[in-house]
């Protein structure tokens, strides 16, 4: 806005003020809106969102009227100024903060909608998760149940109705997976713009998780299937084997008698003949040798699973047979070739085939070698196994080639003699005959030892590596398994950590439970440090082994071990930050107690935890909060009422709502208390655990009372209020009694139960309470009246007078029980009355009584209502009764009775004859017979002082309630002197009754000066506290110079006289304290002049003590000397003082305004000088008006009603008062 329009129209400064606050302010809420993610899929956390929301819309609302205040005023200023410029600017940004509410109001509207879907979505999906879960719990139990059982067919057919049950029961599972998706993706669509990572997360888990129990069932049934199908087929395979094994044993058998025919060999025909029937014969045992080797795996696995059964024998005796048949049938074939191979060249066969079987034992050999090293994972070792398990397989077919040749080389190298040898072996040089043999025999033999030697070799290489194998195979499957659980653990705590929202934020008030759940959870995954150790040992034993893990294997490991210290390390962060978090921002910061105050005020701690506030505009510091201050000075309103008991009364009301006290009952008040165990009344309370306590009472209150109740701003104005009354030198404690007493005296309870409470807290273990107890009590209540500087009225802050009264209504007994108590506060002691006196105060607030009031005319008459019982109906209104007004020809001191509830027909009856007889008695009557509406106690200036607890120290700061204090402090130290200092205007042999009569006695000694203005406020009271103690002090002064001169002169005095007498001079004055006198007159007269100056000390202390009292009382007896010297033209209205009216009380409780009817006595107390204000009467004319009167009280026209009756009554009482009032004047004439 430009500065020169600013100038022209000066009041745009201070709407352009308040409209730049409220924009800012509705800016940073809609950043604050915007800026506010949740955690989808958390109900607990959206809740609070939800909270905050409401919250949010509600300090909307609340700063409406100021919207609405803003556009008054600029609609104010449109009208006032002429300049174009300036209504445009006006009207743009009033359309502008408008258009602004709106849309923040609508994004608050819009999310809070959002929210509740979300919460629904939520819930919804979070119900489906659970059935999701449960059936996922139903298939794993399942799958887990399975065990390996009997391999036969009822077994296995057994397994296949369950797995394809199981299977059915999934198909039907499918639903609740496919709805618990369907609602996450639904969530993961809508909400994007929030946190959804939880939903995310525990999505994908689930569907991995069905996904898997979906394999491994179907993996499941097809084995099952596949088994099924083996043992249906197995008997039929092993008949039909069995079947071809007697086929070909038989064609074997006719083979083998062939070949052993003499002179078959020289028939070559036949042998090519017999040969090819052996091949074909050989090639269909080839043919069957996997059929065989698959039934004999088949057979042993049946075998195993049958063992111990009639079955199991049966098939063992089959399995043997088929076993025996097919060696036996291979032997012979091997035999039959041997034969039909046995020619001249048969050396040159053999030793082709021994030369064969080493190519191939070394082919073997090389594959063996060529499967090394060990797989680094369970599945590559499996495959290995699957190998190897052939290898093993084509070993153990050639085993029966490799021994028949083995057993032919044998055989022929026996067999064969010498000259045939020389035959076969024919060399191309002539060598002898017995070399030729030796060299065949002995290159067979070393061809057949080689081969021998190199399958045992190939056996045991074999042997070993299937040992290995199995070792790998065991040790990874138990690696996997070991890794497995460890991920699905880490993953399960994963998702805890991810559904962590950020520490900024978390509500304050769930710091405490976030982080006991994040200790849970490091509780919970401490084992895991057991897990991934046991992962990292098997990992080294695969390798001390010789087994190298896969670079899958290596790199899960890694992970894992990755994993968890990442999850070590954000569980320890996330600890170390809620503990900041918590330590910062936590109950025992205070932190949520900064928002009690708003700009330009911020709140601090002091090093001892008692807050206090700057104000950054003025740059100054206090100890009140801004709102106590506010209702301090709205307090002074109330100074006007005249009668202290109800003035403190309407006090205490206006401080017990804005401190919400009036909403919270007893028993809520008790259950606080004793949660926080605040049972040894004599131990302190610091802050926090003042704090704490009351954000247990408020935070109860704000569930009740949502709409009325701000927990921070009500916590810190009672912890306010709580150090103003019990420690307003801010040390940061105040005892546990001092707390229970002022809560419960401002709580809404019936008057008798705060009465019983407050009498058990200091009762002993027997319910019996001595003085010092009662008094501890009676020092803690009065404080509370003493803080609003209205101690005066109840009896001084000495609370031994009280004391004293209580055991003299009990006869003097050492200790009282709660009975006698109660009856003695029935009668409401003079130092207790402002508690009944406020109970009345709030039980008449919302009394309507059908009366008018004589004086102001209001009708019908709010609050009390107050009827003479002198006049007949004449009623008095609370505003006129508390300020003093009267209505001509009504006197203060005549009697009065007091309600807060409307009357009922039977309190008029008796009202009407309580006036009938008070018409009859005169004014003198009433003067010498006056009532106390409470129970006087002595003054402070009488009786010995009982041991009060100690004030606070006291701070060197100047505010407002320290300085009162300081004032308090002297008094009471006046009061601990036992009351031996007094007024000179008062006889030290004067017995005072009660500090009434001594008021008005110091009233009497006041000069005859126009009154000064009443104060209406603590810090009018400390100015002219300030401008009477500066008068006086000058007159101290300079009565002390007045002694000090007449001091010195007897010094000189004395001095001259020792100067006279020869001798030595007396040193001066600042050294007149000699260690060693020179005779025994030096020491008379040093010994004298420090008497003097030691009487000159306490002269002074008693003179300062006695005119700090005379300040106290003269400050609080303004209100009087201003109604002891009221102006001449109000002469003739009548007036009135009344200390403390009170009523006789029935059971009544502070907060409710319909309570039992309260019926109260005459006004207290009456003022001498009132016959001085009377206008005189003219005796020669009274008896005519008398005449009158009562000619005209009786007309000739009556109603029928009660309000006839009273008004006739009324009359005709007016007419008897005159009739005295002649008489006694005439009386008094003679």
């Amino acid at each position: 806005m430009p500065s020169s329009l600013l100038l022209e129209v000066p009041a745009l400064a201070d709407f352009n003020r308040v409209w730049t606050e409220l924009t800012d302010w509705l800016s940073l809420l809609d950043r604050v809106i915007k800026s506010q993610r949740v955690m989808v899929g958390d109900l607990e956390d959206i809740n609070e969102m939800i909270v905050k929301q409401k919250a949010t819309l509600h300090d909307l609302e609340q700063r409406r009227p100021q919207l609405e205040e803003l556009i008054t005023a600029a609609q104010n200023l449109k009208n006032k100024t002429s300049n174009q410029e300036a209504r445009t600017i006006i009207t743009d940004r009033i359309e502008r903060i408008q258009s602004q509410w709106d849309e923040v109001q609508e994004h608050l509207q819009n999310r809070r909608q959002q929210l509740n879907e979300m919460l629904k979505d939520s819930t919804q999906w979070l119900e489906a998760k659970e059935e999701a879960q449960q059936v996922l719990g139903q298939a794993r139990a399942k799958l887990e149940s399975w065990k390996e059982g009997p391999y036969t067919m009822d077994a296995i057919q057994r397994k296949i109705t369950e797995t394809k049950q199981l299977a059915k029961d999934l198909r039907q599972w499918q639903i609740n997976v496919d709805v618990a998706n369907d609602l996450a993706l639904k969530l993961l669509r809508d909400y994007s713009a929030d946190d959804t990572r939880k939903v995310h997360m525990i999505t994908e888990n689930i569907n991995a998780s069905w996904a898997s129990i979906h394999k491994r069932v179907s993996e499941r049934e097809t084995a099952l299937e596949e088994t099924h199908r083996l043992l249906q087929q197995f008997p039929l395979d092993l008949e039909k084997f069995l079947a071809w094994l007697t086929e070909a044993e038989t064609t074997a058998n006719v083979l083998q008698d062939a070949t052993h025919k003499e002179r078959l060999l020289e028939d070559s025909k036949g042998v090519r003949e017999l040969m090819k029937q052996w091949q074909d014969l050989q090639g269909e045992i080839e043919a069957h040798t996997d059929i065989y080797h698959n039934l004999d795996e088949n057979g042993q696995k049946i075998l195993r699973s049958l063992e111990g059964s009639d079955d199991a024998v049966l098939l063992q005796r089959r399995l043997d047979n088929m076993n025996f048949k097919w060696s036996e049938l291979r032997k012979k074939s091997l035999n039959i070739r041997s034969h039909l191979e046995a020619s001249s060249d048969q050396w040159k066969r053999l030793h082709l085939s021994l030369q064969e079987l080493l190519v191939w034992l070394q082919l073997k050999d090389d594959e063996l070698s060529r499967q090394a090293p060990i797989g680094g994972d369970f599945p590559a070792v499996q495959k290995q196994s699957d190998v190897h398990r052939a290898f093993r397989r084509e070993l153990k077919t050639k085993e029966p080639v490799i021994m028949s040749t083995l057993e032919t080389v044998r055989i022929f190298l026996t067999e064969q003699p010498l000259e045939g040898l020389e035959k076969l072996y024919q060399e191309p040089r002539e060598l002898p005959p017995e070399e030729k043999a030796q060299n065949v025999t002995r290159l067979l033999r070393k061809q057949a030892e080689e081969v021998n030697t190199e399958w045992e070799k190939l056996n045991l290489h074999s042997a070993d590596w299937q040992r290995k194998i199995d070792e790998a195979l065991e040790r990874l499957q138990e690696l996997q398994e070991a890794t497995d659980e460890l991920d699905l653990k880490l993953r399960q705590a994963e998702v805890i950590k991810g559904s962590w929202q950020p520490v900024g934020d978390l509500l304050i008030d769930s710091l405490q439970d976030h982080l006991e759940k994040v200790k849970a959870l490091r509780g919970e995954i401490a084992p895991l440090k057991e897990n991934v150790s046991h992962v990292n040992d098997l990992a080294r034993q695969l390798t001390t082994l010789g087994i190298q893990l896969s670079p899958y294997n290596l790199s899960t490991l890694e992970d894992l071990n990755t994993r968890w210290k990442l999850l070590q390390v954000a569980v320890e962060d996330r600890i170390r930050q809620l503990h900041e978090a918590h330590r910062d921002f936590g109950p025992a910061s205070q932190h949520f107690l900064s928002t009690s105050v708003q700009g330009p005020w911020e709140r601090a701690i002091s090093p001892n935890k008692v807050p206090y506030y700057i104000n950054h505009e003025t740059q100054t510091t206090c100890w009140d909060h801004p709102k106590m201050t506010e209702l301090y000075q709205s307090l002074a309103d109330l100074n006007n009422v005249r009668f202290s008991a109800y003035r403190t009364a309407m006090k205490l009301r206006r401080l017990q709502k804005a401190l919400c006290l009036d909403l919270l009952s007893l028993s809520a008040a008790c259950d606080a208390l004793d949660q926080h165990n605040l049972k040894q009344n004599d131990q302190p309370m610091d802050i926090l655990q003042i704090i704490n306590c009351l954000t247990t009472i408020y935070d109860r209150l704000e569930q009740e009372h949502n709409s009325l109740v701000n927990v921070p701003l009500c916590v810190d104005m009672c912890l306010n209020w709580l150090l103003n009354v019990y420690d307003t030198g801010r040390t940061g404690r105040i005892r546990v009694l001092s707390f229970k007493t002022g809560i419960i005296s401002l709580c809404k309870a019936h008057l008798e139960d705060k009465y019983r409470y407050l009498f058990k807290q200091v009762a002993s273990s027997t319910g019996f309470c001595d003085q010092r107890r009662l008094g501890l009590l009676l020092h803690d209540s009065i404080q509370i009246p003493r803080q609003l500087g209205e101690v005066a009225s109840f009896g001084g802050s000495n609370i031994e007078p009280s004391v004293r009264s209580c055991f003299q209504f009990a006869n003097n007994k050492p200790e009282i029980e709660a009975a006698l108590f109660l009856d003695w506060m029935r009668l409401e002691p003079q130092s207790m009355v402002w508690l009944p006196v406020l109970h009345r105060v709030a039980a008449a607030e919302t009394a309507k009584h059908q009366a008018k009031c004589n004086i102001c005319k209001e009708c019908p008459i709010i609050g009390f209502r107050y009827r003479s019982l002198k006049h007949f109906n004449y009623d008095i209104c609370q505003s006129c009764f508390f300020s003093g007004r009267v209505a001509k020809g009504h006197k203060m001191h005549y009697p009065m009775v007091e309600y807060c509830t409307p009357t009922t027909s039977g309190e008029d009856v008796r009202d009407f004859a309580k006036v009938l007889k008070n018409k009859f008695r005169t004014k003198r009557y009433f003067a010498k017979h006056p009532r106390m509406g409470y129970l006087p106690v002595q003054t402070v200036l009488e009786g010995d002082n009982m041991e009060t607890p100690a004030s606070s120290p006291q701070l060197s700061h100047d505010d407002t309630h320290s300085r009162i204090e300081h004032y308090a402090s002297r008094l009471a130290e006046m009061e601990n002197s036992n009351g031996s200092y007094l007024n000179d205007s008062i006889s030290p042999n004067e017995s005072i009754d009660d500090e009434h009569l001594l008021i008005q006695h110091y009233c009497q000694s006041l000069n005859q000066d126009s009154p000064l203005s009443q104060p209406r406020s603590p810090a009018q009271i400390l100015i002219s506290l300030e401008s009477e103690e500066r008068g006086e002090l000058e007159r101290i002064l300079a009565d002390l110079e007045e002694e000090n001169r007449n001091l010195q002169a007897e010094y000189d005095r004395l001095k001259q006289q020792h100067e006279h007498k020869g001798l030595s001079p007396l040193p001066s004055p600042p050294e007149m304290m000699p260690t060693s006198p020179q005779s025994p007159r030096d020491a008379e007269l040093i010994a004298e002049a420090k008497l003097l100056r030691q009487h000159k000390g306490r002269l002074e202390a008693r003179m300062q003590i006695l005119e700090d009292h005379n300040k106290q009382l003269e400050s609080q007896l303004h209100r009087l000397r201003q109604l002891l010297e009221q102006p001449q033209a109000e002469a003739k209205v009548n007036g009135t003082t009344v200390s403390s009216p009170s009523t006789s009380l029935q059971r009544s409780d502070s907060s409710q305004p319909m309570l039992p009817r309260m019926v109260g006595s005459q006004t207290s107390e009456s003022m001498g000088e009132e016959d001085l204000l009377s206008p005189p009467q003219d005796t020669s004319t009274g008896l005519e008006e008398v005449m009158e009167q009562l000619n005209n009280s009786f007309p000739s026209s009556r109603g029928h009603n009660v309000g006839s009756l009273f008004h006739l009554a009324d009359d005709l009482g007016r007419a008897m008062e005159s009739l005295v009032s002649v008489m006694t004047d005439e009386e008094g004439a003679e």
